[in-house]
């Protein structure tokens, strides 16, 4: 198959690896494996899962699959060699690995900061010709930092789930019209059939769909049911569609007439605050800014958000930076970034309302690139 993404894997190594020389460390592990993943080995390798990645100074790396095939057949890296190799064991995986790329021994590696310690001990112990450091704030916020700046392909794969998820919300808002989707199941089975029969991966997280005697939570539980979607009152929907690796993520209500006072309040707020805070989503700007904003709207309306304005995403549905007030003052909007802007309120008698669109910070200030909204009946 054609790997488009082959060169920007090879730039992302080429550039890490530069960030290891800077800070005197040898080499970084990365493991997206069952209870810790990773998706950073996708980011670097174009493997979709399941892998141990070690990644030189030197710009060198060896992938270690758990299903060589796949690896064969997806991943863009100088070397592949099976996790059977060795015994299937991750840990000496890690050591042989080393030993492979001729890692100089007393030199610093760079471990995951999500490794429990029972594990990170095990680790330090078969290591014990290198310094193992395992660093909240270390090497992997690195690279979180890396991938919060999208490069052309990661831009282009968003921009095309960013149409597919605008193409669905249209048709979703048809068939409500037309009375063929009545429930939140019906909701969760078109857009799952819908980005599959457009060439998506899959959903990017568990669709939400809250009828209006569930929207009052800011996630519902269960994510869906057989109870209906689009009565009278707030609905609330939130899904994202995975292409090529990278998600959207967008929220719409749905707002059935006659609706109370309470919940004509919560609407307008919510779309005030939006368009508020959207003007500060702009290159340079600092994102407690915007968050600011849409909690002032809110203590305006003498109510709160319970959670944050927004977050980025890309490969993960959530990723750094979130836009909160709380965020360091020095973190701004920088050009590649992909940002979602979804400001909410719930109430539990009167249901909730939110709307979240995806946001492209360009040079000049920014793209909205999905068109969710308040769909009025």
């Amino acid at each position: 198959m054609e790997k488009l993404y082959g060169p920007y894997c090879n730039n992302r190594r080429e550039r890490f690896a530069e960030f290891l020389r800077e800070n005197n460390i040898a080499a970084a592990v990365f493991e997206d494996t069952e209870g810790r993943r990773d998706p950073s080995v996708r980011y670097f390798t174009g493997q979709p899962g399941d892998a141990i990645l070690v990644i030189t100074a030197q710009a060198d790396a060896i992938l270690c699959p758990w299903d060589e095939n796949m690896a064969q057949e997806m991943a863009v890296v100088p070397r592949i060699i099976p996790l059977t190799h060795f015994r299937r064991n991750n840990v000496e995986a890690v050591k042989g690995l080393l030993k492979e790329l001729k890692v100089p021994v007393g030199s610093r590696i760079d471990i995951p900061p999500v490794t429990p310690y029972p594990l990170f001990l095990k680790f330090v112990d078969a290591l014990s010709d290198y310094t193992v450091l395992c660093r909240e704030e270390g090497v992997h916020q690195h690279v979180a930092d890396m991938r919060s700046i999208k490069d052309e392909y990661e831009i282009s794969c968003i921009k095309k789930a960013a149409a597919i998820t605008d193409g669905i919300i249209d048709h979703l808002e048809e068939a409500i019209k037309d009375n063929k989707i009545n429930t939140e199941l019906d909701v969760a089975l078109f857009i799952e059939k819908e980005c599959r029969q457009q060439g998506c991966e899959r959903t990017g997280f568990e669709t939400l769909a809250a009828g209006p005697d569930r929207s009052f939570g800011i996630h519902c539980f269960p994510p869906f049911t057989a109870g209906t979607f689009a009565d009278r009152g707030l609905s609330i929907l939130d899904f994202g569609v995975v292409y090529q690796g990278y998600t959207s993520d967008v929220t719409l209500t749905v707002a059935r007439e006659p609706l109370t006072q309470e919940q004509e309040t919560q609407l307008e707020l919510v779309q005030k605050a939006y368009d508020q805070a959207l003007e500060l989503y702009k290159n340079g700007l600092p994102i407690h800014k915007a968050a600011e904003k849409a909690d002032a709207v809110f203590a305006k309306g003498k109510r709160s958000m319970p959670h944050a304005l927004g977050h980025s995403f890309g490969l993960e549905a959530h990723e750094w930076p979130t836009v909160r007030p709380t965020i360091d003052e020095k973190v701004v909007f920088k050009p590649g970034m992909v940002v979602t802007l979804e400001p909410g309120l719930y109430d539990l008698k009167n249901g909730g309302c939110r709307l979240e669109n995806d946001i492209l910070i360009t040079e000049e200030g920014s793209e909205v690139i999905t068109h969710s909204r308040i769909i009025r009946f």
